[in-house]
């Protein structure tokens, strides 16, 4: 799953996209598999992605987690692409 998150942080806004290795750092910050994150996602979940991307991505983000969701004030997904997307089914319209 890949997402592409846009956040506002301290009056600047800033887009990333996770990648493998993020999903691989939530995974196993919260105990979970992805196919999880892609049925259930909070708010908790987005900022982390959003904390691992930027650090990945070269955006500077405080050491702490904790303190990069105290100044993020808005975030929202804004494309998604899933690991293994579902076919459509075969029409008679061919």
């Amino acid at each position: 799953m890949r997402l592409s998150l846009r956040y506002e942080r301290e009056g600047l806004s800033h887009e990333v996209t996770t990648n493998l290795a993020v999903i691989v750092a939530w995974e196993r910050k919260f105990r979970a598999k992805a196919a999880q994150l892609a049925n259930q996602i909070g708010a908790e979940d987005l900022l982390f992605l959003a904390f691992e991307a930027s650090k990945r991505q070269g955006v500077t983000v405080p050491a702490d987690f904790d303190r990069f969701v105290e100044q993020v004030s808005d975030i929202e997904v804004i494309d998604r692409e899933d690991a293994n997307p579902t076919q459509p089914a075969p029409s008679g319209d061919h």
